[in-house]
């Protein structure tokens, strides 16, 4: 088989994201909870400064998987609501096929947020769902970041699906804690950069991010 095979090259680059994947969960388990609360404020301070998040009207964001350590950014629906912006968060729709579709749908309070029929927190499914120029700013989280704006995620393909339905109008940010940003992840053909990288120490825009 020819090495450079497009069909090769993904198989080592999907087998390389499990490794990772697992490296990084590994990571962040062994950090104490009290100091990930910590650096979490601080990356919501971050976030809380970039004019991107200061001028938005619509934003997305999304509830961490606390159990697993996740960046805790739950402070910034309250400062988003305090500053009469409408607050989105992710979900699954099902197309016409039958298909699982990514979405953000609008919510009056994180109240709303339920385990539905996925491992994370989503909007009732009769919320508003976002069209292209609702949401002005998105907070995307990960496993790992790199500076090109490229993210390593679950693997579910969620944010890949859904972060073209609303750039370039509308900024992505990932936020994740300074431990997790490497010099590089693995890139296949559809994953989507994001324009900025936020962490509990910095917050730095992307070199690569796609268009």
């Amino acid at each position: 088989m020819n090495p450079l095979d497009p069909a090769l090259l993904a198989d080592v680059g999907a087998r390389a994201k499990q490794q990772l994947r697992a490296r990084m969960k590994a990571l962040r388990a062994a950090y104490p909870a009290t100091a990930l609360a910590e650096r979490s404020a601080r990356a919501v301070r971050n976030v809380a400064t970039l004019s991107e998040f200061t001028a938005s009207r619509g934003i997305a964001l999304f509830w961490p998987l606390l159990e697993q350590k996740e960046i805790d950014v739950r402070e910034l629906d309250r400062l988003a609501r305090a500053q009469g912006k409408r607050v989105y968060y992710p979900g699954f729709g099902v197309t016409s096929t039958g298909a699982l579709s990514s979405e953000l749908r609008l919510t009056s309070s994180p109240a709303e947020l339920a385990v539905r029929q996925h491992r994370f927190l989503e909007p009732p499914p009769d919320a508003p769902v976002a069209a292209r120029g609702d949401v002005d700013f998105l907070v995307v989280p990960a496993l790992a970041a790199a500076l090109s704006g490229h993210r390593l995620g679950f693997g579910i393909g969620f944010y890949d699906s859904l972060l073209p339905d609303f750039r370039p109008t509308a900024r992505a940010a990932i936020v994740v804690f300074d431990f997790q940003l490497l010099a590089e992840v693995p890139a296949l053909a559809h994953d989507v950069a994001c324009d900025i990288v936020v962490t509990d120490a910095r917050s730095v825009t992307a070199t690569a991010p796609d268009a």
